[in-house]
């Protein structure tokens, strides 16, 4: 789904709940990927390895596969605004935390690691909460616009984070990395303070929650689309975007660049994304919404084989902002295809599947730094490129619409 045409996407962003709610996941998730790349670069210079830099990337995402399922069925009988505002509250201290450590000189790879894991744990909700919040409050008729728009939004965080973290890591350190990570999470929770935001819940039974997420699982798999969704997001994230736990020592290893410049690399997908979100507002670009997600996704794969392949830095960035093209339509297809293919009683729990799914990520990010210790860096990205295509196209073949 593509973003919505300007006189749409303002009518959207005239709506308070749905701009606080758009604001406060563009800031806050830009946060998260600085810390992301901030914490990848300490790691990297405190051991030079590959693997190290992948298990600290992966501590921040491996609380999505552990939690996001049940995130998504808490979600439903916990007042989401609640659960967002936690979700900026505590990571807020916890940069604030690491950010004392840095300037007191006390600070340890492992206390990054455990930050990034405590992180991870709250933004394993995003999905099922604000993503959601995000759908509801343009209303039932304007779902695939709103959600277009925050996706492409996501691509600019994902573009503005990197860029930030490289920058602040260089010239001004770990602890006002992490202070500006901090003061920024809390502006985000007094924000979402103001929401007028109103759910309907019902008392949480926790000996119920495995059966609520099994009632949604049954509904997905008559759903050819829902599954698809599901078994891509698996791949991408596995396989594919595994790649981001390999950045710093591509950039610093590979190519000897600086830590800015590592952070222009790790931004140059994220630059694609929203070029991409651009092309299909502008309407030049009208796909299916399932061929945007499986084109996409196909594209940006290509993309890797490119960039494993890539003699120099210039040509690294210009395959990946490529690639980037194609995550922008893996990206607005992501949810939208969720949210409109389930009745409302249903969506968090299936989004808290595709948290689920997603949180494989931080496995492939440890398989590909594993493989770059032993390999080298450049062959273990081009390997898992390579599985993913492959996996990719048994997924279109097992999911085929009837």
């Amino acid at each position: 789904m593509a973003p919505p045409p300007p006189d749409r996407a303002r009518d959207l962003l005239a709506r308070p709940d749905f701009l606080k709610l758009w604001l406060v996941g563009a800031f806050a998730n830009a946060m998260r990927w600085l810390e992301l790349l901030a914490s990848g670069l300490f790691a990297y210079q405190v051991t030079e390895s590959a693997f190290a830099v992948a298990a600290v990337v992966a501590a921040r995402q491996l609380p999505q596969l552990l939690f996001g399922a049940l995130a998504g069925a808490i979600a439903e009988a916990v007042n989401r605004r609640t659960i967002l505002l936690v979700a900026l509250i505590l990571p807020a201290a916890i940069s604030a935390t690491i950010a004392v450590l840095a300037v007191t000189e006390a600070l340890q790879l492992w206390q990054i690691a455990l930050a990034n894991f405590a992180c991870g744990t709250l933004w394993a909700s995003e999905m099922s909460t604000r993503r959601r919040m995000v759908g509801e409050s343009a209303g039932a008729d304007r779902v695939g616009q709103a959600i277009a728009l925050d996706s492409t939004t996501s691509a600019g965080t994902r573009l503005a984070g990197p860029l930030l973290g490289g920058i602040a890591f260089e010239w001004l350190g770990m602890a006002s990395a992490y202070t500006l990570t901090a003061a920024v999470q809390a502006l985000c929770a007094v924000a979402v303070l103001t929401l007028a935001y109103r759910q309907r819940t019902a008392p949480i039974a926790l000996a119920q929650l495995p059966r609520d997420i099994a009632e949604g699982l049954a509904f997905a798999r008559t759903q050819p689309d829902i599954m698809l969704v599901f078994a891509i997001t698996v791949v991408m994230n596995a396989f594919a975007f595994s790649y981001t736990g390999l950045v710093a020592p591509l950039g610093q290893g590979e190519f000897g660049v600086s830590p800015a410049l590592v952070g222009v690399l790790a931004a140059a997908e994220p630059l694609g994304a929203l070029l991409g979100g651009v092309l299909l507002a502008t309407g030049r670009v009208r796909p299916d919404g399932r061929r945007a997600f499986v084109g996409g996704t196909f594209l940006f794969m290509v993309a890797l084989l490119a960039l494993a392949a890539s003699p120099g830095f210039a040509l690294a960035f210009a395959a990946l902002a490529l690639g980037g093209l194609g995550t922008a339509g893996f990206g607005n297809m992501q949810s939208t295809l969720v949210l409109t293919g389930a009745p409302p009683h249903l969506r968090s729990r299936l989004m808290g599947v595709v948290t689920v799914c997603i949180g494989t990520g931080p496995l492939g990010v440890l398989v590909a730094g594993a493989l770059a210790e032993a390999v080298g860096t450049r062959t273990a990205i081009a390997t898992m490129a390579g599985l993913g295509i492959v996996l990719t196209a048994a997924a279109v073949r097992r999911y085929r619409r009837p």
